[in-house]
């Protein structure tokens, strides 16, 4: 079964948060039901970007990698790529 990096935006103060899930559709759900202690009080959250990958180590290589850039210009030029293609 794949696992899933994802990112998802505030739609409180725009913000970006990076995750990784086998459930995306649980795993929003617990973050717009402010059952993450990170990303309650940014509530709510919309899905904007997904990246399918074959394993959770895999999956989690990507979001550290992402995390590191701390780069909200590098994310929001993925997530228009993703939007677009």
């Amino acid at each position: 079964m794949p696992y899933y990096l994802y990112i998802i935006q505030s739609q409180t103060d725009e913000s970006y948060y990076i995750g990784t899930s086998r459930d995306l559709t649980e795993r929003i759900e617990r973050h717009n039901q402010g059952r993450s202690k990170y990303t309650k009080p940014k509530r709510p959250w919309n899905l904007v970007y997904i990246e399918e990958h074959p394993d959770r180590s895999s999956a989690m290589k990507r979001e550290y990698a992402n995390k590191r850039r701390k780069s909200k210009d590098y994310l929001a030029k993925l997530i228009e790529k993703f939007s677009s293609g």
